[in-house]
């Protein structure tokens, strides 16, 4: 069974066509590139994928997940993580609390406690919990929102181009940081880039081709 099937995915933009139809499949521990010029869709389509397309947006087709159905499922029962470029840390929260944030509501008390402080070890971030995230480096913070995103129990990772403010060096440590640890939950990764070396050596390559011609100002990347 394939851990993510795409099938028959269409995106329509003020009823323009913009992507699909696509038929796209990964099994466990597979990653796939989603590359093309900017205002393709590329990033609409993780959010589709998501079950966060903004209203300017019509879909068609079914996503299944694990054989699951979840083309109608709210983004919260999805069980879907994604990385931005942005780390999206909330400022008002310590590192324990931007963590913990991750966790499924069950998890209370001792539990919680020693899933973070598991989790800051495996980010090389061991007493970090009561720091205030604005006192991060750049990668810190990016580990941090990794780590709160598996810490969420996801059964797909979509990367949205979480590597593009990264500087050169940074990009190659946290870029092998994100696909160790997906590696070792076997998760199936959907990468958006526009950058070759973003890619795993395994990954496929999925060019995603202009469908609406130039969408200058609507955000698409």
């Amino acid at each position: 069974m394939r851990a993510l099937e795409v099938r028959g995915v269409r995106l329509l933009l003020n009823s323009r066509p913009l992507i699909g139809p696509l038929d796209l499949s990964l099994a466990e521990g597979e990653a796939a590139a989603l590359m093309g010029p900017s205002g393709v869709g590329k990033s609409s389509l993780l959010a589709y994928l998501c079950g966060t397309l903004p209203p300017a947006f019509t879909a068609e087709g079914k996503v299944l997940l694990e054989g699951v159905d979840i083309t109608a499922l709210p983004p919260q029962r999805r069980r879907i993580g994604i990385l931005f470029q942005d780390d999206l840390l909330f400022p008002h929260l310590s590192v324990g609390g931007n963590l913990g944030f991750g966790l499924p509501a069950g998890v209370r008390g001792r539990a919680r406690r020693e899933r973070i402080e598991a989790a800051l070890a495996e980010a090389d971030l061991a007493g970090f919990a009561a720091r205030d995230p604005a006192t991060l480096s750049g990668g810190q913070r990016a580990r941090v929102a990794l780590m709160r995103t598996l810490l969420s129990e996801p059964r797909l990772l979509l990367l949205d181009e979480p590597f593009g403010k990264l500087d050169a060096e940074l990009r190659a440590r946290f870029r092998r940081f994100v696909f160790d640890h997906a590696a070792r939950r076997r998760l199936p990764i959907l990468l958006v880039t526009h950058d070759p070396a973003d890619v795993p050596p395994a990954a496929r390559r999925i060019l995603l081709e202009s469908l609406a011609g130039s969408q200058e100002g609507i955000g698409l990347r």
